[in-house]
């Protein structure tokens, strides 16, 4: 099983990813932003691990790699 952790900051918000295994709703209002996006690139036959600037930080011919990566780094 997967451990899920949430962080909070001195505001009181909390920052994690997110997963179902927490029913988040329950401690309040959610605002969600992704941290990155797992897509296909047709040219090299991969699935990358993309930040908001467009920098790749993972790549793999896995899409389930890319989401653990994802999971254990950030």
């Amino acid at each position: 099983m997967k451990q899920i952790a949430i962080q909070f900051d001195p505001t009181g918000t909390g920052h994690c990813l997110y997963s179902e295994m927490i029913p988040l709703q329950s401690i309040g209002s959610l605002q969600v932003r992704r941290a990155t996006s797992i897509e296909f690139v047709n040219r090299v036959q991969l699935w990358e691990v993309v930040n908001p600037n467009g920098k790749v930080l993972f790549q793999s011919s896995s899409r389930q790699s890319c989401l653990d990566w994802e999971q254990a780094n950030l």
